[in-house]
């Protein structure tokens, strides 16, 4: 009778799915993935809630959730929770995603050494989903070595390094709102997937039919789920201290986690490099994954507006520096006052500022202990400021920066290169490393080499805004900007390719009055400029333009954000050392070429056709 009832109530279904067919109520590709959660078995603890939404007419809601098949970005597999869905984060498409990965490590890897790495952070069914995680690996044969408490991405990372595993996840979705979580896959490198293995573990989830599972506890029992977060964090927190350089300490730090891990790892390497003095912004200080005291509920260090509150306790606690973290501890920003006056004007720092300021300090005091050679190296990507590269060439020492967007490739750049050279990786989005022991972002050293930076200066009596000012004075005035476009819903997909072919086929000529004198694919990987035929770029392959106007070190990239629904223009300026004359002036001046940039562009990318 049972059976007979969930028949009627498919085909009930089913044809309430052709009438929002017939009436255009969804979009072709809900409609296609809602009959195959109605249809096949591999989806069959799923169908009476997806009945239950056609029945009661919930189209946005339906069409959200299955336009598309969610896919893997330059963050992995990121998007809403919803309880169904082919485009939401749930048990189904959490549970195919790690039976995929391990469908594809199997076929890579002797089945006599298989093991994975498991984190997650402080969102909402985090600690669900790393269960699922870990309970679909153990049936697939592999020891997981799991991370009980709220722990880092770059911990992670770290973490499949030091067991040696085949793989490794965490379940977070970084800094995006409350309603997201995702799962980040890591390859045995300690790094997020590369070439080909991105594909190929696609692939396997997409042709996923059952998802098996072994019950938690009996993995534990069994000892094919091992806890060993306190070995880890002894391990890790060691690993980022080795980082560090002796100088001065003499600082006091306002820390906030912005409700996420960050306090599993910053503090402890702040620590024990010797910094005492350091007090966790308590409003920000409870993990909780509704993220309830930042700006519109959104943990990321990128929006200035999460450091006024720190600010303000800041300067009440005679503070010397601000940092701040995003929920899994990867990212970081930071404040700090305009000048050693701790009850004066403050100011945040951009990530390409951060990143230029960590890159200095770091090739300096690498130089002072007589370390490098023409052979070591840094790494960015094609978006973050070539003032990195400038500041490399200074110290003699080679960037690889002919990289497409994402610390992915800063990782995957590193093994390539060989790491025994390597010295210091940074991207624009707030992302940096020292040291060999991960192949992620982690916003644990970047702390704790922040502090010494800023210690250093205070010592020498000078703030990291005034201490970024000599290096403009000494480089040249580099000045970067960023604006998105958000393309939401079924129709975004569809307009951000729209676009791209746009900025591909009829680009601007001109952006802020100054004309576009070349143009770089990524993705046919050719340039051309204006008038004449296409030739061959030498670069990496990945869906983005780059535009070059007619003024020395002033281009812009154009590209789909591979984590949300929008797309990002990446701008930036120059004024070489040898015409600054006055660098306030020169602020001012390029502050407003950017403006005008981003007019443009938004207006481009808004206009018809």
């Amino acid at each position: 009778m049972a059976q007979m009832s969930a028949a009627l109530d498919r085909a009930k279904a089913l044809a309430q799915l052709d009438v929002a067919a017939n009436q255009k109520l969804l979009s072709p590709g809900a409609i296609a993935n809602i009959r195959a959660w109605l249809t096949e078995p591999r989806y069959a603890e799923y169908a009476p809630q997806v009945a239950e939404h056609l029945v009661q007419g919930r189209w946005k809601q339906l069409d959200d959730a299955f336009w598309t098949i969610i896919p893997f970005g330059t963050g992995g597999r990121r998007g809403k929770m919803y309880p169904i869905g082919s485009n939401t984060i749930n048990d189904r498409t959490i549970g195919e995603s790690a039976q995929g990965l391990a469908d594809y490590v199997k076929r890579l890897h002797s089945p006599a050494a298989l093991s994975c790495a498991i984190a997650y952070d402080t969102r909402h069914r985090s600690r669900h989903f790393a269960e699922l995680c870990a309970e679909v690996m153990v049936a697939a044969g592999f020891t997981v070595y799991f991370l009980d408490g709220y722990r880092s991405t770059p911990e992670l990372s770290f973490a499949v390094r030091h067991k040696h595993c085949s793989c490794g996840i965490i379940v977070t979705a970084s800094h995006n709102p409350p309603s997201d979580n995702a799962v980040k896959a890591y390859w045995s490198t300690g790094g997020q997937l590369l070439p080909p293995h991105d594909q190929g573990v696609i692939d396997c989830v997409m042709s996923t039919a059952t998802v098996q599972r072994t019950p938690f506890s009996t993995g534990l029992a069994k000892g094919q789920v091992v806890m060993c977060q306190d070995e880890m964090d002894r391990a890790y927190i060691a690993a980022v201290a080795a980082q560090g350089f002796a100088g001065p300490r003499e600082l006091k730090i306002i820390y906030s986690p912005l409700h996420g891990v960050g306090a599993s790892a910053v503090l402890p390497a702040l620590e024990a490099d010797g910094f005492a003095d350091v007090e966790v912004f308590g409003p920000h200080a409870e993990p909780n994954g509704d993220f309830p005291n930042v700006p519109g509920h959104v943990s990321n260090p990128e929006n200035r507006a999460v450091f006024d509150a720190i600010i303000s306790r800041g300067k009440q606690a005679q503070a010397d520096l601000i940092l701040a973290t995003d929920p899994d501890c990867d990212r970081i920003g930071l404040a700090a006052g305009l000048t050693t006056k701790t009850d004066g004007p403050w100011a945040t720092m951009t990530g390409n500022q951060i990143g230029v300021l960590l890159t200095e300090y770091v090739l300096d005091r690498w130089k002072t202990a007589g370390r490098i050679t023409p052979n070591h190296y840094v790494v960015k990507t094609l978006v973050t400021t070539e003032l990195i590269r400038r500041i490399a060439d200074a110290y003699g020492v080679k960037t690889q920066g002919n990289l497409q967007v994402g610390f992915k490739f800063i990782g995957g750049a590193i093994d390539e290169a060989g790491s025994e050279k390597f010295i210091f990786g940074a991207e624009e989005s707030y992302g940096y490393l020292a040291g060999t022991y991960a192949r992620d972002k982690d916003a644990a050293v970047a702390a704790m080499l922040l502090a010494e930076l800023a210690a250093k200066a205070k010592a020498a009596g000078q703030s990291l805004h005034q201490k970024l000012d000599a290096l403009y004075w000494q480089y040249g005035y580099h000045a970067e900007s960023q604006i998105s476009v958000a393309m939401p819903g079924s129709q975004g997909m569809q307009q951000m390719a729209a676009l791209m072919a746009k900025f591909r086929e009829e680009p601007p000529r001109q952006l802020a009055g100054l004309k576009v004198t070349r143009v770089r694919d990524y993705l046919g990987l050719t340039e051309h400029r204006p008038g004449e035929p296409k030739r061959p770029l030498d670069g990496p392959r990945g869906d983005m333009v780059m535009l070059d106007l007619a003024a020395e070190g002033t281009y812009v990239a154009v590209r789909p954000s591979g984590t949300e629904p929008k797309v990002k223009y990446y701008m930036f300026t120059f004024e070489p050392a040898e015409l600054l004359a006055n660098l306030e002036i020169a602020k001012a001046e390029h502050a407003a070429r950017l403006a005008d940039l981003g007019r443009d562009l938004t207006a481009f990318s808004r206009a018809p056709g």
